[in-house]
């Protein structure tokens, strides 16, 4: 049995789906049975689980062949980083208890840093707390998920810009498409046993692109000119509260772009394998931009 936590994101989707195509038997771990509904269709038994609930995510685990982990960062919460590690806690303790032959975390590019990252910081948590497992461990550390951009589209349909904060604007870094994510993670789930463990894996996309490229491959989409715009560092607190997020939130993502601006956040460098997807900028930005005309 592969159990696939966060199966309902797009990543663990993709996994569920990808192991499915293959004749596998999938748990597929959500928080609410609306959310497993689609997954059910697929034939995926549906957990439902919280993470923070370590009885749920023991009863969760049971009987796994392999599992794969995904503890998200809970956007909306007043302190993300204290909730997200106490889901690291209650996982890695699950596991550790009832430790299943193998695991596979998903993980961020510089998760070996374990200081002023902001985000990814928890991920180099997450990534400690696992190692001492008893079982074959394959740590996947994916570039940043194009998606993520999902969030910019109304914006950039009613301005014509692209705010962001990488910086500056013509300086090339990585990006990975999530469908890409989660079909490598099915491939090495199916792959079995490694020499090594912990086996960590680098994923990025096909070349790394510039918010130049991504304004044009937008622009490309959409059929009309989308620029680039670098939000001057004084404004990404405003802009980020604006949006929803809490001052921890806002703290953490503002530590994250300034290791990224910084060149700090990349491939570990002799360390991890790395795999490329195969998915561009511009067949992302077409499904995101269908999905937004349908949903209005």
């Amino acid at each position: 049995m592969f159990v696939i936590f966060g199966a309902s994101g797009k990543v663990g989707l993709a996994t569920a789906v990808a192991l499915r195509n293959a004749g596998r038997p999938v748990r597929a771990v959500v928080r609410s049975a609306r959310q497993g509904e689609a997954l059910a269709r697929i034939g995926c038994e549906i957990a439902l689980a919280d993470l923070t609930d370590p009885a749920s995510v023991a009863s969760a685990i049971k009987g796994a062949t392999a599992v794969q982990m995904l503890c998200p960062v809970p956007v909306g919460d007043v302190d993300p980083a204290l909730t997200m590690e106490r889901m690291i806690d209650v996982a890695a303790n699950a596991l550790r208890a009832d430790p299943p032959p193998a695991v596979l975390a998903l993980s961020d590019y510089g998760a070996e840093l374990d200081r002023g990252t902001g985000l990814t910081r928890l991920f180099h948590l997450l990534e400690e707390r696992l190692k001492p497992l008893a079982t074959q461990l394959t740590l996947l550390r994916s570039a940043e998920h194009v998606q993520n951009w999902a969030a910019m589209l109304p914006v950039m349909l009613a301005t014509g810009r692209l705010p962001s904060l990488h910086q500056p604007l013509d300086r090339a870094f990585a990006t990975v498409a999530t469908q890409d994510v989660g079909q490598l993670a099915a491939e090495l789930l199916l792959e079995g046993p490694s020499a090594k463990t912990p086996r960590i894996i680098s994923v990025e996309g096909p070349r790394r692109v510039s918010l130049v490229d991504v304004a044009r491959a937008f622009s490309a989409v959409v059929g009309r000119e989308t620029v680039a715009d670098a939000v001057p560092r004084t404004a990404w607190a405003p802009m980020l509260q604006r949006a929803g997020l809490s001052t921890n939130h806002v703290q953490l993502i503002t530590e994250l772009y300034d290791a990224v601006n910084a060149g700090q956040i990349d491939v570990e460098k002799g360390i991890s394998e790395q795999r490329f997807g195969k998915t561009e900028l511009h067949d992302v930005f077409a499904e995101m931009l269908a999905a937004h005309v349908k949903s209005r």
